[in-house]
């Protein structure tokens, strides 16, 4: 049903260089690309993530509540996406693990360098723990 979710951003070169390297790790790359806005995908017949310039030409603000999930296969591949956004600059909003009472939700949560906040997860009904 999602087509792409947009973040905004004040710095497009320096978003899209965290990008590229963060969505390589997963085999994801650009499918749509003009001079304000960018977008990745595994394939155009999947949901994809973009970064823009607000359009209104005003900075670009973070949402309160807003936040980003990124799907992925193990909880190997979570720990890989996580670490190398951190090592690309972004900040902790969780470490990966286990969430409480969701029983096989594995997630770890970070901001980008413009303070969007994403996550990435798996869900295995059956955790490896």
């Amino acid at each position: 049903m999602i087509g792409y979710v947009t973040l905004g951003t004040n710095n497009l070169a320096r978003a899209v260089a965290f990008y590229d390297e963060l969505f390589a790790t997963i085999g994801a790359g650009r499918f749509l690309e003009t001079e304000q806005f960018v977008a990745w995908s595994k394939s155009p017949e999947q949901a994809g993530v973009s970064i823009t310039k607000p359009f209104d030409g005003k900075p670009a603000t973070v949402g309160n509540g807003v936040m980003v999930a990124i799907q992925l296969d193990s909880t190997d591949e979570v720990d890989a996406f996580y670490q190398k956004a951190l090592e690309l600059g972004a900040t902790c909003e969780g470490p990966t693990g286990y969430r409480g009472e969701m029983g096989g939700f594995y997630a770890g949560y970070f901001r980008d360098l413009d303070g969007n906040k994403l996550n990435a997860f798996y869900v295995n009904m059956t955790p490896e723990k």
